[in-house]
């Protein structure tokens, strides 16, 4: 992110006054303590600021100065627009009641809301709307035509989502309605700290807002009567008077507790000190040595900024608090004390320990000037730092969104670990262990503890674990019959220690396919069918090694950290079922060894291969992400996605296992991050040249809806849900598939010289109009098409050219085929990292040039008209486009005839249905992926005369060619809404007392 915190250099505000509607939400005292920093700049600077709120005028009087220049320039108009949160304690949030009261605040007078507030808006000629964060606000603003910014850590939608799981989905409609006010903001001015906030498409990213101090620590302590050597706790438990009883013996001896928001019957013990109920809290804070209280944005703001440590009790149902804290954990400011300790007054080791963090935050505080100063160029239409939305970005918020409003009722707030909060804030650093579902974050399943994570209700992840819970060591030996690899992984881990485990699932392309890595929009379904990775850390010493690597440890003389990998089912595909390496074999002295070298290294025993995929993701982290990894590493691997299906079985391999690495070592990896290392791995470490539309599927996909992905590079645009009416199924042709294979390279090495051959006919054509003297329409005629051709000069993805200039301007020139010596003295090289030219060979150019453009044409019209009327003409439409997909695919040389065969016998029965004058069940099929054999993709209507026959074809396909297709139905989250479990065999388990 630009640094937000360069606007305090920008130029002077602007002379004229402006007007400023400042929304604030009745929410607590945080929200105003914050927007009082913004409203001081902004008076200071000669504006005009309304405020609505439901926050107390005094909390607003007794802040701000009071000057001759400033009076008149502060209004306040109670109003109430939303709720909040219902607290029934300063601890405990209630969740319906929440709900309830945002219904009868918010969206039973919405109408009267919306009427009212733009006649006040138009009434006070605001030129700018703020809210702090008012959803309702946005939505007035884009009424009356005024701008409208954000500020804030959290949206509600968020918060709520966490008390629709608790309270039931028929209150969902609130958060849309919520959701989509919000997108009428201009902009997010987000502070540190922040929660998902998928609604906004603009965000700016502003320092924390402090409120300065006034006095200094010994003036505070003066007038106190503490002397300067005493210990003090300051308790803040924010707006919200407990009452609890406090007693003396709950602090360490010499120790004083001031107590903010006390209320006025609230006796307190002699060692307690009740500050008065205006008490400036940033002054008792500075003055004391430690906080003791509940996490919100006020109370983390200015712990961070006066590296005050720290010691916080959770709340329930407070969605915001994770995310704060783990910005506190970040800068070594908290440490967490237990609800039950908190009650019945064990503070002392708290205390004790509070005293030896080491707070750490350097960051800028002045968030309140940075933010008046953006406000003040938003008025005036002048255009602030912003940085918008990447694809990722949206992606994961809406994925934690989603996370939330899916969880089990019951559980304690959590969010997905690979969820990432600001690097200009917080840097890269993982969600904190500490952060966990429950307080005691334990459920179980059979023989485990689950420490983290949920099983979703997911058939095969309950049978992995099942199958782990079976492992008995000594019987395993004993039984001659036992295949190798349960042998091997039963040794594998330690049962006492942690284990972590991730899924992803294969997937099914349903359009796009080959023309990925052209930049072309994909459109692919996450399948039922996942693979699970287990991983364990140890330290060299503690690892339990193979007889065979013990061996070689030994006879190196050395404690080294080993990699060990049991992969389930690599037998059946005759291939050895462990594999095991020094983690220096990764290593050239002190730097990782080139991805060249690797590809040698998995190479060199043909029956080991398979281990690319799985330690590949090793290396692709060490190289990429400079990871160190210093502890020795154990890895099981069980997939239940078939091989060379042509549904992206390896993707699912090296997705799960770099998930699953990435939590064992605490690393917060985005999912479209996670998909783009892994993509390196196919593409460098195993030596396949792939595109990237498999990996992102496998990790960013949710189950039934179609992830709609433009591959340049690979940025989601959507999560697209399949309509009622609507079915896809896969049907394997038992040819096997392999993008390592020559065809799929041969294509892509086509397609590429093609854009070669396109970029320098543009360039040519471009010099040749510069300076051409034929007679055009216009100048302008002539810059236009001068500049359509400069960037077709300079084009990076096929699929940017349509389908008409393509026919209009270049089709005429591309030969059908050329030799690679021939391509490489005309053009140089084809540029594309992953593929060789081999000069002797030949190459199909046209066929693989054209596919790309035309296919990402198809895929668009596919995805509109998945949103038309359900009609037979729509089925018919979309099964054309898959049809032609398909034969585009044999074209280029990418077809096979199990995948014509399966084609054609769909064809067979919807004809057969026209022709009895019947409505078809089934509408379009395709091959997939890569081509060459694997799967094809059929469509028709979700009834079950479609099912019939879908199993009328694998018995004829069967008849025809000996093989019963493998059925593909049905579909399952991916890896990063899946998350990870930490598991630990428990302590009575049989294999946990060996």
């Amino acid at each position: 992110m630009p640094p937000a915190g360069d606007a305090a250099h920008a130029p002077p505000p602007p002379h004229r006054r402006l007007v400023f509607a400042f929304y604030l939400t009745g929410h607590g005292f945080g929200h105003a303590t914050r927007a009082i920093e913004v409203v001081r700049h902004l008076i200071a600077a000669g504006h005009e600021v309304h405020v609505a709120t439901a926050v107390p005028e005094f909390v607003f009087t007794a802040e701000l100065p009071r000057s001759p220049s400033s009076q008149g320039l502060l209004h306040i108009r109670r109003a109430i627009l939303d709720c909040g949160a219902v607290q029934t304690d300063a601890l405990t949030v209630d969740p319906l009641a929440s709900l309830l009261k945002y219904h009868e605040t918010a969206v039973v007078p919405r109408e009267s809301i919306l009427r009212t507030e733009a006649e006040w808006l138009t009434s006070i000629n605001a030129d700018l709307v703020i809210s702090d964060v008012v959803p309702v606000a946005c939505r007035v603003a884009a009424d009356v035509g005024i701008p409208s910014v954000c500020i804030g850590n959290f949206s509600w939608d968020y918060i709520y989502a966490e008390y629709i799981v608790a309270s039931g989905d028929h209150h969902r409609s609130i958060v849309w309605q919520i959701a989509e006010d919000y997108s009428h903001c201009d902009i997010l001015l987000r502070l540190p700290g922040y929660c998902p906030m998928p609604a906004f498409r603009d965000v700016t990213d502003v320092p924390l807002v402090v409120r300065g101090l006034r006095k200094s620590r010994s003036e505070v302590r003066k007038e106190l009567g503490i002397a300067e050597n005493a210990k003090v706790v300051v308790f803040n438990f924010g707006g919200q008077p407990a009452g609890w009883n406090l007693k003396q013996e709950w602090l360490p001896d010499g120790w004083i507790c001031l107590v903010c928001g006390a209320s006025d019957s609230q006796e307190v013990p002699p060692n307690f000190i009740k500050l008065a109920k205006d008490a400036y809290t940033p002054d008792a804070m500075a003055a004391s040595d430690c906080m003791l209280g509940k996490i919100g944005y006020g109370t983390a703001s200015e712990a961070l900024a006066y590296k005050l440590p720290f010691i916080f009790v959770r709340r329930d149902y407070f969605n915001e608090e994770p995310f704060l804290r783990n910005l506190l954990e970040h800068y070594q400011s908290s440490i967490e004390m237990t609800r039950r300790d908190f009650l019945h007054g064990h503070w002392k080791p708290y205390l004790l320990r509070a005293l030896t963090l080491q707070p750490c935050y350097d960051g800028p505080t002045n968030g309140g000037e940075v933010a008046a100063r953006i406000l003040e160029d938003t008025a005036v239409g002048k255009k602030c730092i912003s940085d918008k939305f990447n694809g990722a970005r949206r992606l994961q918020d809406a994925i934690v969104l989603g996370y939330q409003l899916q969880r089990a009722p019951g559980r304690d707030v959590a969010i997905p670990d690979w969820y990432s909060l600001s690097e200009t804030e917080v840097g890269a650093c993982p969600i904190s262990e500490n952060i966990k579902t429950k307080e005691s974050t334990e459920s179980c399943f059979e023989d485990f503890e689950i420490l983290h994570g949920d099983l979703q209700g997911l058939p095969d992840t309950m049978s992995f674990l099942k199958s782990l819970s079976e492992f008995n060591q000594s019987e395993l030996k004993s039984n001659g019959k036992q295949p190798q690899e349960r042998i091997a992984a039963s040794v594998l881990f330690d049962w006492e220690e942690e284990m972590y485990i991730a899924r992803a699932p294969g997937r099914l392309d349903v359009m796009g396919g080959i023309g990925d890595y052209s930049g072309s929009l994909v459109l692919q379904l996450p399948l039922r069918e996942a693979c699970h990775v287990a991983v364990q850390r140890n330290h060299p010493s503690n690892q339990k090694l193979w007889e065979n690597t013990q061996a070689r440890r030994l006879e190196n003389g050395g404690m080294e950290p080993v990699v060990q990998i049991v992969s389930f089912g690599s037998e059946l595909s005759n291939r050895s079922p462990t594999f095991d390496m020094k983690l220096s074999d990764l290593m050239d002295v002190d730097k990782p060894i080139s991805y060249e070298k690797a590809r040698e290294f998995f190479c060199r025993n043909p029956s080991q291969k398979w281990a690319a995929y799985v330690a590949g993701t090793i290396l692709v982290l060490m190289t990429e992400l400079d990871v160190k990894f210093t502890d020795s590493m154990s890895i099981l691997v069980s997939s239940d996605v078939p091989e060379g299906k042509g549904v992206s079985s390896s993707a699912s391999v090296e997705v799960a296992t770099m998930a699953a690495i990435a939590a064992a070592y605490g690393l917060n990896i985005a999912p479209r991050d996670l998909a783009l290392l892994c993509q390196k791995v196919e593409n460098h470490v195993v030596g396949a040249p792939c595109g990237v539309m498999d990996q992102m599927t496998s990790a960013c996909g949710e189950a039934n809806k179609l992830l709609a992905m433009v591959c340049q590079p690979a940025e989601v645009k959507e999560l697209v849900a399949i309509p009622n009416h609507m079915r896809f199924w896969g049907l394997d042709s038992g040819i096997r598939h392999s993008v390592g294979g020559g065809d799929y390279g041969s294509v892509r090495v086509g397609t590429y010289m093609g854009r070669k051959m396109i970029k320098c006919a543009a360039s040519d054509l471009a010099s040749e109009s510069s300076v051409s003297d034929a007679p055009v329409q216009s100048n302008d005629y002539k810059q236009n098409a001068i500049e359509l051709l400069k960037s077709e000069a300079s084009l990076e993805y096929l699929c940017n050219i349509p389908p008409h200039r393509y026919e209009a301007i270049y089709a005429k020139d591309i030969p059908e085929v050329i030799t690679g010596d021939a391509f490489l003295k005309k053009y140089g090289d084809h540029d594309d990292t992953v593929t060789a030219i081999d000069p002797k060979r030949s190459y199909n150019v046209k066929a693989p040039t054209r596919h790309p453009i035309y296919e990402n044409f198809r895929v668009e019209t596919f995805k509109a008209l998945l949103e038309a009327a359900n009609t037979d003409e729509q089925l018919s439409a979309l099964g054309e486009l898959m049809y032609q997909c398909h034969y585009s695919y044999n074209a280029c040389g990418l077809g096979s005839d199990g995948t014509d065969l399966l084609v054609n016998l769909v064809q067979e029965m919807q004809h057969r249905n026209m022709s009895k004058g019947e409505s078809p069940s089934l509408f379009g099929a395709k091959i997939t992926g890569g081509g060459s054999g694997g799967s094809v993709c059929v469509m028709g209507k979700n009834c079950l005369k479609s099912s019939e026959e879908i199993i009328e074809i694998q018995q004829r396909y069967k008849a025809a060619t000996g093989y019963l297709p493998i059925l593909f139905d049905g579909s399952s989250p991916g890896a990063a809404k899946f998350g990870y479990l930490k598991i630990r065999r428990r302590p009575s388990s049989p294999i946990a007392a060996k």
